[in-house]
């Protein structure tokens, strides 16, 4: 049951409440803190190369499907949708979401394998941590500072909005339990304690289910757009094929753009009101007074219900063989992924290849530091700008399509 919007949910984060970020500033007189964090992600470099990188197709394949910008926005609509029904804060959920792929190198999850089997030796690559280093370090606005100096909500949200990476005693938990925690994260740990060992707030988990939520609903569009699959195939998936019947039962004519686009509003819809039933379910039994009662709680809030859940996995695994393993889209990222390989390669060799600002004050010794650099220069760039740079640095360069 969705929460009366009219006022903030006890559970809620205050941006009047944030615990601060890491160089004090006065506050703004006419934003909040929260909503200072949102507007600084909009205006960041790294947002707007969102606009040139992969999400499932390589950008230059076609003007209609989904970016990793269009994808973020995406996102933050659905996370904006949700927290305003549960009573959370709107600013910080969009935040989040608006942040949540900062971190992504070109080529998507390929060029990230790349980047994680390059600096194997280093620590691997982790593109959460990288939005952390993103946001932390790596935008340079402001003459006192480095990176957008985030309140601590924000980046405790950015780090934990999947659940917790370590135990109370800080041994890693989860998916860094076997590699360890990624080196951005340690670093960043060094000199401000976000709860690791806790739950992020319900605005991150918001942001979190969100992600999903999208993924869900628009990789089928991009899909069906594509060719991979048909909306034939679509009628064996729980609830898309259930929503797709009652579409053609109401409008036996429709043309099948439009029914495209009403089975993708109407899955939307879906997982939507279930996230809002089973998280006021959630939260009405844990009662929390706080948002740190959000954190403290051992388990996450914002879930879909069980028979969802196993919804959402049947839906991946209706994607999965046929999108994200689809030999055309596996031929293509394997081409992808030899071109970050190969400029990671080139730049260790010769660090001069890179901007001047990028190797101007490398020490030829740290090995260590040298390949975190030239992870930081590849990860910043577009699909468009990887593959230039190929090409004025390689004789022959694939043709991603």
């Amino acid at each position: 049951m969705a929460v009366d919007t009219r006022e903030r949910a006890i559970f809620a984060c205050d941006p009047r409440e944030s615990r601060g970020r890491q160089h004090p500033e006065p506050p703004s007189v006419s934003r909040s803190a929260f909503r200072r964090d949102c507007d600084r992600i909009i205006h960041a470099t790294a947002f707007r190369r969102l606009q040139h990188k992969t999400q499932v197709f390589v950008a230059h394949e076609g003007d209609h499907y989904r970016t990793r910008l269009t994808h973020t926005l995406e996102v933050a609509q659905i996370a904006r949708s949700l927290a305003r029904a549960l009573g959370l804060d709107e600013d910080l959920a969009e935040t989040l979401a608006l942040a949540h792929d900062l971190g992504h190198p070109p080529f998507g999850h390929a060029g990230e394998r790349a980047l994680d089997e390059c600096l194997n030796a280093h620590g691997g690559f982790d593109h959460n941590a990288q939005t952390l280093r993103v946001v932390s370090v790596l935008e340079r606005r402001y003459p006192a500072f480095d990176g957008l100096n985030l309140t601590w909500e924000t980046l405790e949200g950015l780090v934990k909005h999947n659940g917790p990476l370590t135990d109370h005693a800080g041994t890693p938990i989860g998916r860094y339990a076997d590699c360890g925690l990624p080196h951005a994260i340690r670093l960043h740990a060094e000199n401000q304690d976000l709860q690791l060992w806790s739950f992020a707030s319900a605005e991150a988990q918001v942001a979190a289910i969100a992600d999903d939520i999208a993924y869900d609903a628009h990789d089928i569009d991009d899909g069906l757009r594509a060719a991979l699959f048909d909306v034939e195939d679509i009628a064996t998936v729980p609830l898309a094929g259930e929503i797709l019947r009652g579409i053609r039962k109401r409008h036996p004519h429709l043309d099948q753009g439009r029914l495209v686009h009403e089975l993708v509003r109407g899955l939307i819809g879906r997982l939507i009101e279930d996230v809002i039933a089973e998280a006021g379910a959630r939260l009405n039994a844990l009662a929390p007074k706080s948002s740190d009662d959000v954190r403290l709680s051992g388990q996450a809030v914002i879930k879909f219900s069980a028979a969802m859940a196993d919804t959402d996995a049947a839906i991946k695994g209706f994607l999965y063989p046929r999108m994200y393993r689809h030999p055309r889209i596996t031929r293509i990222m394997g081409d992808a992924q030899a071109v970050v390989r190969d400029l990671f390669a080139r730049y260790c060799a010769a660090p001069r290849e890179m901007p001047a600002e990028w190797h101007a004050d490398l020490d030829p010794a740290d090995e260590g530091a040298r390949a975190r650099r030239i992870a930081d220069f590849i990860a910043g760039m577009t699909d468009r700008y990887a593959l230039a740079e190929h090409m004025r640095l390689f004789s022959s360069t694939p043709d991603l399509r």
